[in-house]
């Protein structure tokens, strides 16, 4: 059975309202060009617990964000886990990204690449060490959970996000493969 197969939803080409945009999710090894990349995600786990985020509306959601001008894709993702998640990052492993072509005529910010860009994915090991700083104009978090794979699974399938559902599943076996090597 191909990845693709068991993953249906992750790997369906979607169109994301923001822009718009038309997005597939693809499997990857290494990062794609510097200079393609606009947004990394992080499907992070503490000990053996899966980190996900509530907002102030109920819906769950995963850290990340949007990379601002002089930073890296990892300096982002540090950035967006201490305001999200109040949390360091301890490891890090890139499986995959959105691949991304934007439908508007100009790019969401003038720093961030147009119309082609990647959304970077992986999974990491965090360390919680504070609550989200909820800096003023960023996303506001209600709630850090920490849950077992299978209840990240079912929060994510109730709000229809079937898609980061089989995103956490993916991560766990990506976890577990790059464990056994």
């Amino acid at each position: 059975m191909s990845i693709e197969s068991r993953y249906p939803h992750l790997f369906n080409e979607v169109i994301w309202p923001w822009g718009p945009t038309r997005a597939k999710f693809v499997r990857l090894e290494k990062a794609p060009p510097d200079e393609l990349i606009a947004n990394v995600n992080i499907v992070p786990y503490e000990n053996v617990q899966w980190v996900m985020l509530r907002h102030g509306d109920g819906s769950w959601d995963i850290p990340g964000g949007t990379i601002e001008v002089g930073e890296s894709y990892i300096d982002t993702l540090r950035r967006e886990l201490k305001e999200e998640v109040g949390a360091e990052l301890v490891t890090f492993s890139l499986f995959g990204a959105w691949h991304c072509f934007s439908l508007a005529k100009k790019s969401y910010r003038p720093h961030l690449p147009h119309p082609e860009y990647y959304r970077v994915v992986g999974v990491g090991e965090i360390r919680i060490v504070q609550p989200p700083t909820n800096p003023p104009g960023g996303e506001q978090i209600e709630e850090v959970s920490k849950v077992a794979l299978e209840v990240a699974v079912k929060r994510f399938a109730k709000i229809g996000r079937d898609d980061v559902a089989e995103l956490y599943q993916l991560a766990a076996k990506v976890k577990t493969t790059s464990r056994s090597r």
